[in-house]
């Protein structure tokens, strides 16, 4: 089986996990708009792509007795680097060096032991743009500080997708959407214009796998259908949503088919990357 799963941030790590309990032929496609906490600040000082997403992703498919996997989420607490992951501190260091965002995260990769491939959604970072009712908004920061969205972009509107992105997409048996932060992270990532052109393309089965509960207050309020009429507002069309039976959506109907599962964590506050693969695999059969 050959798996993409699209988006950023740590619902999509979740959805990494899940089907690479499935097969090794996973690949993430991560959303590099972040200007927040530490991706942000190295973003501001060196004006390279955000890097932080791609630091979960890339730990959610690693060989997890690595030693470089165990520290990559070590943050430092004193001085200048406060606050500064090592994997951001790498991974900024080599696309610095290289000027190369995808080669570089090849190359830590290789050396974390991933399974499957990460790859950015754009070859270079893109600034996100939100229209609001009450005008616009730039930057994830801010966006994801906004309520009543109707639109994101990028900038530049042209940003490219690498062309692995757009194969693994266009090959893929199974796509994830998500989970993730509707705005800021799976559209950030999906609005791509070439992963935007590949999702429409694709003979892949795509799921929506929504949220648990709204982002206050980037989707504050929102039913399900709301969801799926931002995602389809987009061009993003997936062939069913996934909702958990007990989540805040679990009631709610909308105009794509609903598939309801037992998918929650304990808690009912993160996915449970086992419930999420189960399902999956029996989808799949």
């Amino acid at each position: 089986m050959r798996a993409v799963a699209i988006g950023g941030g740590h619902g999509t790590a979740a959805s990494l996990r899940a089907l690479r309990r499935l097969t090794d032929d996973v690949t993430g496609v991560v959303s590099v708009a972040d200007d927040g906490g530490s991706s942000g600040r190295l973003r501001a000082m060196l004006n390279v792509a955000a890097v932080g997403d791609l630091r979960k992703c890339l730990v959610a498919l690693a060989d997890p007795d690595n030693p470089l996997t165990c520290s990559f989420e070590h943050r430092f607490s004193t001085g200048e680097l406060s606050d500064h992951a090592v994997g951001n501190l790498l991974l900024v260091g080599l696309l610095d060096a290289t000027g190369n965002l995808e080669e570089s995260v090849r190359a830590v990769a290789q050396v974390m032991g991933v399974t499957g491939a990460i790859i950015p959604a754009s070859c270079e970072g893109v600034v996100l743009v939100a229209s609001t009712d009450d005008g616009e908004t730039w930057g994830q920061t801010e966006v994801a500080a906004s309520s009543s969205i109707v639109r994101v972009s990028i900038e530049p509107e042209n940003s490219a997708a690498p062309i692995s992105a757009v194969e693994a997409i266009e090959r893929a048996d199974v796509i994830l959407i998500g989970p993730g932060s509707l705005f800021t992270s799976v559209l950030a990532a999906c609005i791509i214009p070439g992963i935007l052109q590949a999702l429409a393309g694709t003979s892949a089965l795509k799921i929506y796998v929504a949220n648990l509960r709204n982002q206050v207050p980037e989707t504050e309020n929102y039913a399900l259908q709301d969801h799926v009429d931002a995602l389809i507002r987009h061009g993003v069309v997936p062939d069913f949503v996934l909702v958990d039976h007990e989540s805040t959506f679990a009631s709610d109907e909308a105009s794509l088919p609903v598939e309801m599962s037992d998918i929650a964590g304990e808690g009912g506050l993160v996915h449970d990357v086992v419930k999420l693969a189960d399902f999956l695999q029996a989808k799949m059969r």
